[in-house]
């Protein structure tokens, strides 16, 4: 079985037929999900999915992206659902920022105030991070070492930093997904025989980051058995061991049910 431990299967490209995402993902081998909580107004949602389906488990948190939408009190109450098992996705995200040396100075400011207050919370509610960092390695890193979270969390989509590399040491997993697939991907497939197999979990990011052959077409869990193959391939591991590691990783990771 491989567990997809990011996809976000509350968005609303999947309102339409998402029972059949589902359906499809688990006849190709995806029997369990994960779904980050990146915007607070999709979490009631996830929760709905998470109840209809034993399979289905899902995570309260913010985007820095969507970092006004902060609701401190709405996270805290949905971190207390059995079937929410981390904190998240939340981070730092420098790739957008204005030009103007103050505005970009202040919106930093605000988004490491935000995920500071998230990983907070993560230790108050002995939950994982899921973690996106993007253009801000340095800065995550600080803050991620600074908080020192008993459960540790994932660096979802790993940009490929060496600088994130001794995370592993810290409780750290790193999250792999279609981006490994991909022509443009040199720096990720070079590093990725540094991470122990030990420390990493796959995922999709449905619907996007959609990986070879169905680049351009909208990403959804199934295809998370592309991000498997791509993997051993790199690692010169068999397909079986690779799905059968990183699912033992992810269950350990986030405390799943599923079985196996």
């Amino acid at each position: 079985m491989i567990i997809d431990t990011h996809t976000h299967l509350d968005h609303k490209k999947f309102i339409d037929d998402v029972d059949e995402v589902i359906k499809r993902a688990k006849e190709a081998g995806v029997g369990c999900f994960v779904i980050p909580g990146a915007d607070p107004k999709d979490l009631a949602r996830a929760q709905q999915l998470s109840q209809k389906y034993k399979s289905v488990y899902y995570a309260a948190g913010v985007h820095p992206y969507d970092m006004d939408s902060f609701d401190e009190k709405l996270i805290a109450k949905h971190l207390q659902d059995p079937k929410c098992v981390a904190v998240g996705e939340c981070g730092l995200d420098y790739y957008r920022l204005p030009k103007d040396e103050k505005e970009r100075e202040e919106i930093k400011k605000r988004q490491k105030e935000i995920f500071e207050k998230q990983l907070l919370m993560a230790k108050e509610f002995d939950k994982p991070v899921i973690v996106h960092i993007r253009e801000a390695s340095a800065d995550a890193k600080e803050l991620l070492q600074r908080y020192s979270l008993p459960k540790g969390g994932v660096l979802h989509c790993y940009n490929a930093s060496p600088l994130l590399l001794d995370l592993a040491q810290k409780g750290f997993y790193f999250g792999i997904g279609g981006v490994v697939t991909f022509k443009n991907a040199k720096k990720l497939v070079e590093i990725l025989p540094k991470i122990p197999i030990e420390k990493i979990v796959l995922e999709t990011d449905a619907p996007y980051l959609t990986p070879e052959p169905y680049r351009g077409k909208r990403n959804e869990p199934a295809f998370t058995v592309y991000v498997a193959k791509k993997v051993a391939d790199i690692l010169g591991k068999s397909y079986d061991e690779v799905c059968s590691v990183t699912t033992q990783n992810a269950k350990r990771l986030f405390g799943l049910g599923c079985e196996v």
